[in-house]
């Protein structure tokens, strides 16, 4: 079984005053930081959806593995999920693991976690205390319930609450903090 990543980075970060895909920590982007992790922790193929400012992210991380445009990215983050999915249907993956751009805490450690417990059929979420949160494994059993039922901002959050999630511990290893503001 092989398990995909997918760098959630398309959004104009209007509470930041710029697109996070652009946002450096280090001396590195964070669209670079999150595929970087992803591919540390062994996903086989990764694909990053980009939207607002997609050729300046482009230009600047040129080494990105996989980029794909979502025109509808100002509609929020269910439009770049759908997108994403839409790109890793054509693969051989069993499972994707959806990073978000904003959380430059969340670690390779934690990702291997979560890919342990890959298959078509499972969801498996990040657990931090008695919070779940990101990494998010999507099983490719669930990616078109996902896409079906994917709205604004909430993402695949409606989907996950309707059906069994496994939580698996990764507050040891990670941090889930977005960066919602500089």
């Amino acid at each position: 079984m092989t398990t995909a990543g997918l760098v959630l980075a398309a959004g104009a970060g209007r509470r930041y005053g710029m697109p996070k895909a652009l946002v450096r920590r280090g001396d590195r982007l964070l669209v670079q930081l999150a595929a970087g992790v992803l591919a540390e922790a062994g996903c086989e193929r990764i694909v990053t959806v980009l939207g607002a400012a997609a050729d300046e992210v482009r230009a600047a991380a040129p080494e990105l593995p996989e980029t794909v445009f979502n025109p509808d990215w100002a509609t929020g983050m269910a439009s770049s999920l759908r997108t994403g999915l839409t790109a890793l249907e054509g693969g051989d993956a069993t499972a994707a693991v959806v990073l978000l751009v904003d959380m430059p805490g969340v670690t390779a450690e934690a990702v291997r976690r979560i890919i342990a417990h890959a298959a078509p059929g499972a969801l498996v979420m990040g657990g931090y205390g008695d919070r779940r949160g990101h990494p998010v494994l999507l099983g490719r059993d669930h990616w078109a319930g996902v896409a079906a039922t994917a709205t604004g901002d909430r993402g695949a959050r409606d989907y996950l609450r309707a059906n069994p999630v496994r939580v698996v511990a990764v507050g040891d290893v990670a941090d889930d903090t977005d960066m919602d503001f500089p």
